[in-house]
């Protein structure tokens, strides 16, 4: 796997809460990566650990070539430029129409002339299919047009790694699936390296490259297939509570799914 992001042995506390003991995992350049766990394994933390937002207490995170944990702030943001995030809910400004809030990375990042910003921005709400949206306001989008807009800002400065914190939460399943293909797609399109934390179970397996699995402080990481074929008890009552109480399907392939080495 040619590693775009490597995480080698982090450990970080939360107050009295130990969230990584001795965590590693590393995401393949132009893969689709989910990170999946229950709630409170710490997936949401591991983005912010992978974009910079966040410290941990030991332990070594290369990004793009970089290793970040020891970088300042301002170094930090050239190591950001390679970096696009989809935050929980889409996190568009209210105040701000869709093309004020797509724009706002070009403007802040870049010294583009206003007709360039214009020009990439209706390129990118075009390419998640939202064009004429530019005047609308957040509160005048649906649940699954307030993520495509999302996407679309997380994009717009042409990153080479996206991070995408639960885009299916809170969707319907016309828009799970919309959402599915469409990060899906632009993934393959533009080469991507696309990291998501998910609790939707069918997506994550019908999408996913690589799987990082998180339970206990660490990362067990695989195909879809290895997951599946998993026979780690934590691994399986996550996924029998995620069927519900219904048998895990059978998986596509043979394969043993355990800790990085």
């Amino acid at each position: 796997m040619d590693e775009r992001i490597c995480v080698e042995d982090i450990f970080l506390s939360l107050g009295d809460r130990k969230v990584f003991r001795g965590f590693s995992c590393c995401f393949g350049r132009g893969q689709i990566s989910i990170v999946m766990g229950g709630s409170g394994a710490g997936k949401s933390t591991l983005l912010r650990l992978l974009a910079g937002l966040q410290r941990p207490d030991r332990g070594s995170i290369r990004v793009a070539g970089e290793e970040i944990t020891r970088l300042s702030e301002r170094e930090l943001f050239r190591v950001r430029d390679h970096i696009g995030m989809l935050f929980q809910g889409g996190a568009l400004l209210d105040s701000m129409t869709v093309y004020e809030n797509v724009a706002l990375p070009l403007r802040e990042h870049t010294r583009l002339a206003e007709p360039d910003i214009a020009a990439e921005v209706g390129r990118r709400l075009a390419a998640v299919g939202l064009p004429d949206t530019e005047p609308l306001y957040p509160r005048q989008l649906s649940g699954g047009m307030l993520r495509r807009a999302a996407l679309a800002r997380a994009i717009v400065t042409d990153p080479e790694i996206v991070l995408c914190d639960e885009p299916f939460s809170g969707l319907d399943p016309v828009n799970v699936r919309r959402i599915e293909h469409l990060l899906t797609d632009l993934s393959r399109k533009l080469g991507l390296t696309l990291i998501l934390t998910s609790h939707h179970l069918p997506s994550s397996l019908r999408m996913a490259d690589h799987i990082v699995f998180m339970v206990d402080g660490q990362a067990l990481c695989g195909s879809p297939a290895e997951l599946l074929a998993s026979d780690d008890k934590r691994v399986s009552e996550f996924l029998e509570a995620e069927h519900n109480g219904h048998p895990r399907p059978a998986p596509g392939a043979t394969g043993v799914w355990q800790a990085p080495s």
